[in-house]
């Protein structure tokens, strides 16, 4: 009897890959703390995992494409490439300091614990169902 990855874990494999994704976007948020008219961005969790299972999905589906001469173009940055839609500009709590950054530092890192926090939940979800996993098949005998 053949067991998927995807009912073994659910959402949850895709969950972590939108919790990477985010702690990437708000560390980026962090390290532009200062740049003039840097603004602010977040990922709107809903949208993105949809997307990571469809992601997921498409990629199962599809053909790569190989390049077989060091001259050939990658797919990856030809112009036309869709942009993120799940990253959306972050309204700011305070009134702008007049160099046009949005960042609020202590919001920044106010999330981003909220996130790691998150992250390591899902984590555990996900080690306690491989070790459930693992003691089913030495159950078995398989």
């Amino acid at each position: 009897m053949a067991l998927s990855i995807d009912k073994a874990f659910g959402i949850h494999q895709y969950t972590m890959q939108v919790r990477n994704h985010r702690a990437e976007v708000l560390a980026g948020n962090l390290a532009n703390a200062d740049t003039p008219g840097y603004k602010a961005r977040d990922l709107d969790f809903k949208n993105a995992l949809a997307q990571a299972g469809n992601l997921q999905f498409q990629k199962d589906s599809q053909l790569e494409m190989t390049k077989t001469s060091s001259r050939h173009f990658d797919v990856n940055d030809l112009p036309g490439k869709e942009p993120d839609k799940t990253l959306k500009y972050r309204m700011p709590y305070q009134a702008d300091t007049g160099n046009g950054n949005t960042v609020e530092v202590h919001t920044e890192r106010m999330k981003y614990v909220d996130n790691s926090i998150e992250y390591q939940a899902t984590l555990q979800f996900l080690n306690g169902r491989i070790t459930k996993l693992m003691s089913a098949l030495r159950t078995t005998g398989a």
